[in-house]
C-alpha cells in the first residue's frame, strides 16, 4: 500500500438512464398490484485482511498513533464509490474507533486512538479479499491531520480514552466523515456528522472547504469554514448529521440527514419518521434544495425492531437524473427505495426550516396530509431477506446494471461496555469483519 495518494484522475460516469430493474420499479410505481423485485441474492463476498491501525495510520502520517491499543484498520464501510476500474472502489473511514462506557452510570464517548486521521480508502475486491490499493490522509491547510476527535464542547459529546477515566481534548478540525464521492477534477467530497457539515477535499485529502450550518460558529480550525447550510440543521440528534452523499449527473450533491431532527426537542426527534434531503450545488456553492423524506414504520424495515429511533439512512445513491436510490436501515437490516426529486418537492426556506414553527416537521404524524410535498418512493429491494447481507449497511455503489456493491461499517472491531478491552488495554475485537458484498436484483417479469 503506498502512502500517498493517486495521482491519476479517476471518476465514475453517472448515467442519465436507469438500469433495466430499476426502471421496471419506477414504472410500475403507479400501479398498485405491483410488487418490488424479490429472490435478490449474493453473488460475492470479500473481506478485509488484518492490518494494524497503527502501521495503516503511522504509513500515511508518521507519529500520528503511538498506540493503537490492538485495533486493526475497519471503519471504511461509512461509504463506498465505484474507483472506475473493475472491482475498485474509493472508501472513507469514518472517526475512528470510538465506544461508549458507563461511569456513575452516565455513558461516556472513548477514543481509544485519538490520533487516528480519518482516511479516503481506495479497495480493491479480488477473490474473496478485500485489498488496500491506496489511501490518502485527510489533512488540514497546513498539512496536520483532522483527527476524528468532536469538534465543539457543549454541542458534541465530551470524549475520553479507551477506558473513560480521562478526558481528552475537542478538536475543532475533527470530521466524522461519512459519504464520498468524486468529482470529475479528481477532487472528493464528504459529508461529516458533527456538523452536520458537507467537506470539499482535494485529490491528496487537504481540506478545502468546510460547509456547515448557519449559526454554528465552529472557529479554530486550519482550513476554511462556510456556514453555507440551512440554521435549521443545529438541531441534528448527536452522532446523527450527514451520513448519505450522492452526486447526480449535473453534477449537484445530494445529502441525507441520517436522521430526524430533534425539533423542537430529542423526544420529537426519536419518534418521527420524517427527515431531510439537501441538495447542494458546488458550481454556486449553497444549497438549492430541501426535501422530506419519511421513513417506513420501524417494524416493516426491520421487524425484530420497535423502536422508531433506530431508523436511519445511510446511503444514498444517484441512479438517474433526480433519481435516487436511499438506504432505510437499522443496525441489523435495511430496505432500498427509489426516489424522485420533484420540483414541486422543496422546501427549502419555507415555515419547515423556522424553528417557531409549530408543531415542526418532525412532530407531524402525517406530514403530507398537513400539506408537506413528501418524497415520493418506491421499494426496490428488502436486503433483510436477502441471505449473507451483514449487518450495518453503510455504503452502496453500482457494479453494473442488476448488480450492487455493499459495505457495512464493522466499527474497527468495537463494542461498548468495560469488557471492549482487556486488563492490558487491547482491544477484546468483536470479530465483525469489513466485508464488501455483491447483491444480483433479478429483472422484473
Amino acid at each position: 500500500m503506498s502512502p500517498t495518494a493517486a495521482r491519476h484522475r479517476v471518476h465514475r460516469s453517472v448515467t442519465t438512464g436507469l438500469p433495466l430493474v430499476l426502471t421496471a420499479v419506477l414504472v410500475a410505481a403507479g400501479t398498485a398490484a405491483a410488487a418490488p423485485p424479490k429472490e435478490a441474492r449474493v453473488v460475492r463476498t470479500a473481506t478485509l485482511g488484518e492490518i494494524p491501525l497503527g502501521a495503516f495510520s503511522n504509513a500515511l502520517l508518521p507519529g500520528s498513533v503511538a498506540d493503537d491499543h490492538g485495533v486493526r484498520l475497519g471503519g471504511i464501510g461509512s461509504d463506498i464509490y465505484p474507483a472506475g476500474r473493475k472491482g475498485e472502489y474509493w472508501t472513507v473511514t469514518d472517526r475512528g474507533p470510538n465506544g461508549q462506557i458507563k461511569v456513575d452510570s452516565k455513558k461516556r464517548r472513548t477514543f481509544p486512538v485519538p490520533g487516528f486521521d480519518p482516511a479516503i480508502v481506495r479497495i480493491r475486491v479480488s477473490g474473496n479479499t478485500v485489498e488496500v490499493v491506496d489511501a490518502i490522509p485527510l489533512t488540514t491547510s497546513s498539512g496536520k491531520a483532522v483527527t476524528g476527535l468532536p469538534d465543539q464542547r457543549g454541542r458534541d459529546e465530551a470524549p475520553y480514552t479507551y477506558d473513560a477515566r480521562t478526558p481528552l481534548s475537542y478538536d475543532p478540525n475533527g470530521l466524522d466523515t461519512e459519504g464520498i464521492v468524486r468529482a470529475g477534477d479528481g477532487s472528493f467530497w464528504l459529508v461529516d456528522e458533527y456538523g452536520p457539515s458537507l467537506v470539499h477535499v482535494s485529490a491528496r485529502g487537504r481540506v478545502l472547504a468546510r460547509y456547515v450550518p448557519e449559526g454554528l460558529a465552529l472557529t479554530g480550525t486550519d482550513y476554511p469554514v462556510v456556514e453555507a447550510l440551512p440554521s435549521v440543521l443545529l438541531h441534528r440528534k448527536t452522532n446523527r448529521g450527514f451520513e448519505g452523499l450522492a452526486q447526480l449527473p449535473g453534477g449537484d450533491l445530494v445529502m441525507a440527514l441520517q436522521s430526524p431532527l430533534s425539533l423542537p426537542d430529542a423526544d420529537a426527534g426519536d419518534a418521527s419518521r420524517t427527515t431531510r434531503l439537501l441538495r447542494f450545488s458546488p458550481r454556486e456553492k449553497a444549497v438549492t434544495a430541501e426535501y422530506a423524506y419519511r421513513f417506513d414504520p420501524v417494524g416493516v424495515v426491520d421487524p425484530g425492531e420497535d423502536d422508531t429511533s433506530e431508523l436511519k439512512i445511510s446511503s444514498v445513491v444517484a441512479v438517474g437524473r433526480d433519481r435516487l436510490l436511499v438506504e432505510e436501515r437499522t443496525d441489523k437490516s435495511a430496505r432500498l427505495q427509489l426516489v424522485g426529486l420533484g420540483r414541486g418537492a422543496n422546501i427549502l426556506g419555507g415555515p419547515w426550516d423556522d424553528d417557531a414553527t409549530s408543531p415542526s416537521l418532525e412532530q407531524l404524524d402525517d406530514p403530507a396530509s398537513a400539506g408537506v410535498p413528501v418524497l415520493s418512493k418506491r421499494l426496490v429491494v428488502d436486503l433483510g431477506t436477502v441471505a449473507g447481507v451483514p449487518g450495518k449497511i453503510e455504503g452502496i455503489a453500482r457494479v453494473d446494471d442488476d448488480t450492487l456493491a455493499l459495505v457495512n461499517d464493522n466499527d474497527f472491531g468495537m463494542t461498548d461496555g468495560e469488557g471492549a478491552f482487556d486488563a492490558r488495554g487491547r482491544l477484546v475485537d468483536s470479530g465483525v469483519k469489513t466485508t464488501v458484498v455483491y447483491v444480483r436484483l433479478p429483472e422484473k417479469p
